[in-house]
């Protein structure tokens, strides 16, 4: 069963721990990270952007899927299906679709339209059960065509919106989506202590939580992080594992790959980087 991820991040806030949020682009990565999730006894967030919903024949498809890849586990711990970067109508499509949670990705609009449009889903999302997430300052890099330049937000326009009552919101620190450069600068404390400061007990969302080094998650969540997304580590190392199969010739027979075994190493590698952040997040048992 699909829940909110209100409780589960109200839980994290004030446990001084992080939720993993984890994007998936088909079923084996829905079936792998939800699998790590049980053992590990974790809450979890399976992201979903409007790309990856497309190319998964829609939001009504992924719903349906995730829902009975539950039942069939048989996964007791507390599993949200959340919409990623997703615009206004893409939020409304997914809660019509029957997504447990969903972004609103307004960071573009001017902070009176982003206020306008995030109340609005907001009450149409409370009437159904629905958590909502914000987001003020651009995140930096490029997720589905969605480009952000790693914008710093301002403390008081994210206290604006997060008194409109969102469940958790993304506030931009100088963190960005896929890999990092070499001359990053590294995350804003001094941004999020006051980020935090404005915004009391809401849970805060870091994007882009690949390549950010151990140390700087912690401290993130010292500060009141309480959700964390990753995408492009899971992405790396499901290549990184498929790849070395093709490469080591197995399974050929002169008959080609069986897909099943093909995947299975890739799914591997993802199921070990859900593992290692669940740990550094400190969500391990707290389901």
């Amino acid at each position: 069963m699909l829940v909110s991820a209100a409780e589960m991040l109200k839980a994290a806030k004030a446990g001084k721990y992080a939720v993993g949020h984890f994007n998936i682009n088909n079923l084996e990565w829905t079936k792998c990270i939800l699998q790590v999730a049980e053992e590990l006894h974790s809450p979890v967030i399976l992201g979903v952007s409007e790309g990856a919903a497309k190319y998964m024949c829609g939001f009504n498809t992924v719903a349906a899927m995730t829902k009975e890849i539950l039942k069939t586990l048989g996964t007791t711990v507390p599993v949200a299906l959340h919409l990623d970067h997703g615009s206004y109508d893409g939020a409304y499509a997914a809660m019509k679709a029957g997504f447990s949670s969903v972004m609103f990705d307004g960071s573009h609009y001017s902070i009176e339209e982003n206020v306008t449009r995030t109340k609005q889903i907001i009450a149409d999302a409370k009437a159904l059960g629905i958590s909502v997430e914000a987001e003020v300052g651009a995140i930096g890099g490029e997720e589905d065509g969605v480009i952000g330049g790693g914008e710093v937000a301002d403390p008081d326009e994210c206290k604006r919106i997060a008194d409109l009552g969102v469940d958790m919101l993304a506030a931009g620190i100088g963190n960005i989506h896929g890999k990092y450069p070499a001359n990053w600068a590294g995350l804003r404390f001094d941004v999020l202590a006051k980020i935090q400061e404005k915004t009391g007990t809401m849970p805060l969302v870091l994007h882009g939580g690949t390549g950010i080094p151990a140390d700087m998650i912690k401290k993130a969540i010292s500060l009141g992080v309480s959700k964390i997304n990753v995408n492009t580590e899971c992405q790396l190392a499901f290549a990184a594992e498929t790849r070395k199969y093709i490469e080591a010739g197995k399974d050929l027979e002169g008959k080609g790959f069986d897909p099943r075994k093909l995947l299975a190493p890739g799914c591997e590698g993802i199921k070990a980087t859900v593992r290692e952040k669940m740990e550094l997040f400190g969500s391990v048992n707290k389901a």
